[in-house]
């Protein structure tokens, strides 16, 4: 598991520095302590930063406990007088929640060797072993015979290069003081320098001495994160069902608005189909000569002892006349003048009927047209003579 965990750690390295470079831990910062500001007093406990660092501290044989950031301490104890473990510690962090209790051991420094190193970029992924083989060249003891950290220092450094400070501390100085922390029953998670009333943000402490910490929020964050994903994930789906809901009912009113449309645009054609019938017949009424007008103005310009057998007007206007006169010639004279007959002529020759003494005769005409148009003429049935 150690093997494994130490092929990670350079690329965990890489990833912590990126997200530390990044504008995101300053923002989620703010937003979080604008969000709290919030909430009722009693809840914004519940919502805290995470980790609650202490600074604790050896002068002598006397034990000072600060808060972090603060210069007032919140507990001093002499060694001596202590009883393991110590009392006063505990009872200073007794309101503060194990979760989220962090203690830093704070070394004078006066025991501390920090040193600024310019390395290429390629060691960025590596720091801590690249500035272990260095350690004999750049500090009097070898690797072996101290604690150590490497921290990046935001300095700009020439092209291809970056710059880091080593923090390192004997063992022969660091291992006593870790004895008298853990004889008082009272348990570090850092090992780091002390920077005015802060740490410098380093940790000597070795890995396998670290305590190991039960994150219960941990558990909480995981489920409450699955449960925003589920709930995503729901909305989501609500989101695509509501989306589906609506097109099926915006198809299904189209359809029914198409239904009518298509309805409608049917009516319309029947009525212009039907007002087009309605005006093409009353125009043919209009510009067609009526039958009885044909015959009326016959029967007026035909003289009497004239008589018809047949009278018929076809599709296309033609007339014809059959019968007999006394003088069948002058029909054509009588015809000449009519408002409604014209081309009157014979087809065939007139011949004398010995039975009735009168000439019998075939005569052709056509209607004649009115100027308006060229309607097609009135139909009739075969008529007989007066």
């Amino acid at each position: 598991m150690s093997t494994a965990m130490q092929s990670l750690r350079p690329w965990w390295d890489r990833v912590r520095r990126g997200w530390r470079g990044s504008p995101m831990p300053a923002f989620l910062a703010w937003w979080g302590g604008e969000l709290r500001a919030l909430l009722p007093p009693p809840w914004r406990d519940w919502f805290g930063v995470g980790a609650d660092w202490y600074l604790l501290q050896a002068a002598g044989e006397r034990w000072i406990l600060r808060r972090r950031g603060r210069a007032e301490p919140l507990a001093a104890w002499d060694e001596a007088a202590a009883d393991a473990p110590a009392p006063a510690f505990h009872a200073a962090l007794k309101h503060v929640d194990p979760a989220d209790l962090r203690v830093a051991l704070l070394l004078p420094a006066a025991i501390v060797l920090r040193r600024t190193l310019l390395l290429p970029l390629a060691a960025r992924d590596n720091l801590h072993q690249v500035v272990g083989f260095e350690m004999d060249r750049q500090t009097p003891f070898g690797v072996a015979q101290v604690y150590y950290a490497v921290r990046e220092i935001g300095v700009t450094a020439a092209a291809g290069r970056c710059q880091v400070e080593l923090v390192a501390a004997t063992r022969a100085a660091l291992d006593p003081l870790l004895a008298r922390v853990r004889a008082q029953g009272i348990s570090i998670d850092a090992v780091d320098v002390a920077q005015a009333d802060d740490r410098l943000g380093v940790n000597l402490l070795p890995p396998e001495q670290m305590p190991h910490r039960a994150h219960p929020r941990r558990r909480l964050n995981l489920i409450v994160a699955a449960v925003a994903v589920l709930l995503l994930v729901l909305v989501c789906g609500e989101w695509l069902h509501n989306r589906e809901v609506a097109l099926t009912g915006m198809q299904a009113e189209v359809a029914g608005m198409r239904g009518d449309a298509q309805q409608v645009a049917a009516l319309r054609q029947q009525l212009q189909d039907n007002a087009g019938a309605a005006g093409f017949l009353a125009k043919r009424k209009k510009d067609t000569v009526s039958m009885l007008s044909i015959l009326e103005d016959t029967t007026a310009r035909l003289p009497d002892g004239t008589w018809l057998e047949r009278f018929s007007v076809d599709n296309t206007g033609q007339i014809g006349m059959q019968g007999q006169s006394q003088q069948a010639a002058k029909l054509l004279d009588a015809l000449k003048d009519s408002r409604l007959i014209t081309d009157a002529g014979f087809q065939g020759s007139i011949q004398p009927d010995q039975a009735t003494g009168k000439e019998r005769f075939y005569l052709t005409a056509r209607v004649k047209q009115p100027a308006t148009g060229r309607p097609a003429p009135a139909t009739a049935d075969t008529a007989g003579a007066p």
